[in-house]
């Protein structure tokens, strides 16, 4: 007979908060919300609360928006954290490739539906690329822009750790394989938060097997690796406030040179460095992250 592993969505929230020191008097109030296309497909997105959304967040590739769990608890806004095309509960992207511009295009109805008045979009890897596409697409959405760990910059070398995790294996027959390899490619992460993730990010086939539930997507390059350098222009010509928060720990796909590039661009942008981040800073150090995204987009500062 095959164990089934119990899962429910909305019922990890108290893990999150244990763990991190969080204060808690009872779950919060998140919902999902789907938007539709006129071409079949739709996003999904997980809405914080019950007063307009303050936030806006996007995920990094193979994640989805449970990501963002522990930020936004600490955080105690509400908010908005949308699975990507082709990721989490959300439908196919319009092609198989990560194009931003596609993406953007997307992501911008569903803003527009469930949060047109947010005061910031916050995006980490894919997802702040995702964001940097937005504002060149529909700036009047981005009215702040904070990218966690990852510029145009980013290339195959410097993602390669991250693409070889992604590009394993399809399916696994067991929890236990599963969390496993999760374990071995995030070494900077707990235990905890890697189960939880594992929960949010693959589910369980009748056979006892798992599978991820993002889809595999083809490169848009002869090489297979997206390449992002074009949005470096973006950067350039960029009207809102930026922050970019950078994880300092090897698994980051961030180095100086890329932030030398983003300031010569963008030299009123705010950079911030988080010492104990790899690439996941909102899984390494989510308290941290939350806590700059507050200053920066609500602080004293932010208002002057």
């Amino acid at each position: 007979m095959v164990e089934m592993v119990e899962y429910d969505e909305f019922g990890l929230f108290h893990e999150n908060a244990a763990e991190y020191g969080i204060p808690y008097d009872g779950p919060p109030t998140v919902r999902r919300e789907q938007i539709d296309f006129d071409d079949g497909r739709h996003l999904s997105a997980l809405v914080w609360g019950d007063a307009p959304p303050e936030l806006v967040f996007f995920h990094g590739g193979a994640q989805n928006a449970h990501t963002w769990d522990t930020v936004a608890l600490a955080l105690g806004r509400p908010l908005v954290c949308i699975d990507l095309p082709g990721h989490g509960h959300s439908g196919p992207p319009a092609d198989a490739t990560h194009d931003t511009n596609r993406n953007a295009e997307d992501l911008a109805q569903a803003v527009r539906t469930l949060a047109p008045d947010a005061a910031a979009v916050v995006g980490m890897s894919l997802g702040g690329l995702t964001g940097l596409a937005l504002a060149d697409h529909a700036p009047d959405l981005v009215r702040k822009l904070v990218l966690v760990d990852v510029t145009p910059g980013v290339d195959e070398k410097k993602a390669e750790q991250i693409t070889a995790f992604v590009n394993g294996p399809e399916s696994f027959p067991s929890f236990e394989e599963l969390l496993k390899r999760t374990i071995e490619f995030n070494p900077t992460r707990t235990v905890e938060s890697l189960r939880r993730g594992i929960l949010h990010n693959a589910e369980q086939r009748p056979d006892g097997g798992w599978v991820w539930r993002y889809a595999r997507f083809r490169g848009t390059e002869a090489n297979g690796f997206p390449q992002f350098s074009r949005l470096w222009d973006i950067i350039s010509e960029l009207s809102m406030p930026l922050m970019l928060v950078r994880g300092m720990r090897e698994q980051s796909v961030v180095d100086d040179a890329d932030e030398a590039e983003l300031l010569a661009r963008c030299p009123s942008a705010r950079v911030e460095h988080v010492a104990e981040a790899g690439h996941s800073v909102q899984g390494d150090t989510p308290i941290e992250l939350a806590a700059l995204i507050e200053d920066f987009v609500f602080g004293p500062a932010a208002q002057d």
